[in-house]
């Protein structure tokens, strides 16, 4: 996966996958518009943005990406290093890494047989023990909470781009 090597020491790496019955270029535009304040997360509205409802529909304003462009994780305040990832790199309709100094998250669109797209995500996480409360709200978000909200985020991207597929 895209930035496998650039986290050293992370705690945290979990894989998640999800197949999709959506060629990868109907995939990839709800990744790119992902994120607070832009599409939301495609999981848990009331948790991850507030009450604001997810986009159901592209966003053409949200349709360009580029290297260096924030992705908030959070409504609050101006995204930092800290509390946004940037986007590092990309190969459009193929994969996606996002990177702040603590952590990447990666995803990889497979094309597979009959137009479906097998979407794979990837977190590398490090837990700053040198700020201890930082690191304790990260041990907690991430080990119990991630799979709940990274499972309805993959299903939320199924739903979306399986119902882009013209009929």
């Amino acid at each position: 996966m895209p930035g496998d090597a650039r986290l050293h020491g992370a705690q945290f790496v979990p894989t998640r996958a999800i197949t999709i019955g959506a060629p990868p270029e109907l995939v990839w535009p709800w990744l790119v518009q992902v994120g607070s304040g832009r599409a939301g997360w495609y999981s848990n509205d009331l948790l991850d943005n507030l009450g604001r409802p997810s986009a159901r529909v592209l966003v053409p304003a949200l349709q360009e990406l580029r290297v260096g462009q924030w992705i908030p994780m959070s409504p609050f305040g101006t995204p930092t290093v800290r509390t946004a990832f940037t986007v590092d790199s990309f190969d459009p309709g193929s994969w996606l890494l996002w990177s702040k100094p603590d952590a990447t998250w990666a995803w990889r669109l497979a094309p597979l047989p009959g137009g479906r797209t097998r979407l794979v995500t990837r977190v590398h996480a490090r837990y700053e023990w040198g700020h201890p409360a930082s690191a304790l709200l990260g041990v907690v978000l991430m080990e119990f909470g991630d799979f709940a909200m990274m499972r309805r985020m993959l299903l939320g991207i199924r739903d979306r781009a399986e119902a882009s597929v013209p009929a």
